[in-house]
C-alpha cells in the first residue's frame, strides 16, 4: 500500500517524508485555503515546492468545471512538475476531460467519487487513479469501506489498472482497514500515518528494556 499525505503544509509534508514512507502528496483548494496559499501563481508555486520535497505523486486540482477549462488547466498543472497528478472532479464533464489527459499522457486522480458506479466510469476513461471519500461517506451513516471493497471487486474482474487511492482517511484504522481489502494508496492526514507507530506495549517494552539496563551499567 503507497502512502500519501493530504495537506498543503510543507512542515507536515517534510515529516512524512522523513519518516521515509511517505509515497507521494494529495492537495485540495480547501488546504491550500488552510494554509493561507491563495492566487493561481502562489499556488501554482506551492504545487512545485511540494514535489520539490517528495519522490512520488502530487495531486494538483483544476477548477473549472467545463471541458475546456479543465483541460487548459490541467495542461498548465502537468507542465509544472513531472510528479504532479491532474485532479479531476467527478463529473460527466471530468470524465470527458479524463479521457482527454488520458489520451495525450497525462497522469489523472478522479477526486469526489462515492460510488462503485462513478469509479467504474473513471476506470473506464483511463484515470490513473480513483478518490473513494470514505470518511465523508461514514460521516453520513454509510460504510466507505463497503465502497472501497466493492471498487476492489469490479477492478479485478476486468482488470483495470486504475489505483484505488482511499481518501476522506480519518483516522489509523481507517488506514488498516483499507490496506485489509485492498486499496492501493491511502492519503490522509500525518497523524493517521503516525498512528500506525503507537502501542502502548511498544512503549512499556521499551521502558523495561531501557530500566534493566540502567540496572546492570
Amino acid at each position: 500500500m503507497k502512502f500519501f499525505i493530504d495537506t498543503a503544509n510543507l512542515d507536515q509534508i517534510r515529516e512524512a517524508q522523513d519518516l521515509g514512507v511517505l509515497d507521494g502528496v494529495t492537495t485540495n483548494p480547501s488546504l491550500m485555503a488552510k494554509e493561507g496559499i491563495t492566487g493561481r501563481n502562489n499556488i501554482l508555486k506551492h504545487y512545485v515546492d511540494i514535489c520539490n520535497i517528495v519522490d512520488g505523486d502530487v495531486s494538483a486540482e483544476v477548477i473549472a468545471t467545463d471541458f475546456e477549462g479543465m483541460v487548459k488547466e490541467g495542461e498548465e498543472l502537468a507542465e509544472l512538475h513531472p510528479q504532479i497528478v491532474v485532479k479531476v472532479p467527478m463529473i460527466k464533464e471530468g470524465i470527458k476531460a479524463i479521457k482527454y489527459f488520458t489520451d495525450h499522457g497525462i497522469r489523472t486522480n478522479c477526486t469526489l467519487v462515492f460510488s462503485a458506479g462513478q469509479a467504474l466510469l473513471a476506470a473506464k476513461a483511463g484515470a490513473t487513479y480513483v478518490s473513494p471519500f470514505i470518511g465523508r461517506l461514514d460521516d453520513i451513516s454509510t460504510d466507505g469501506l463497503e465502497l472501497i471493497a466493492d471498487i476492489r471487486l469490479i477492478y479485478d474482474n476486468y482488470g483495470f489498472e486504475t489505483q484505488i487511492l482511499a481518501a476522506s482517511i480519518r483516522h489509523t484504522m481507517h488506514v488498516i482497514n483499507c490496506a485489509k481489502i485492498g486499496a492501493d494508496v491511502m492519503t490522509g492526514p500525518l497523524s493517521s500515518i503516525e498512528g500506525l507507530l503507537k502501542h502502548p506495549l511498544t512503549d512499556s517494552g521499551l521502558k523495561q528494556f531501557l530500566e534493566d539496563y540502567k540496572k546492570g551499567n
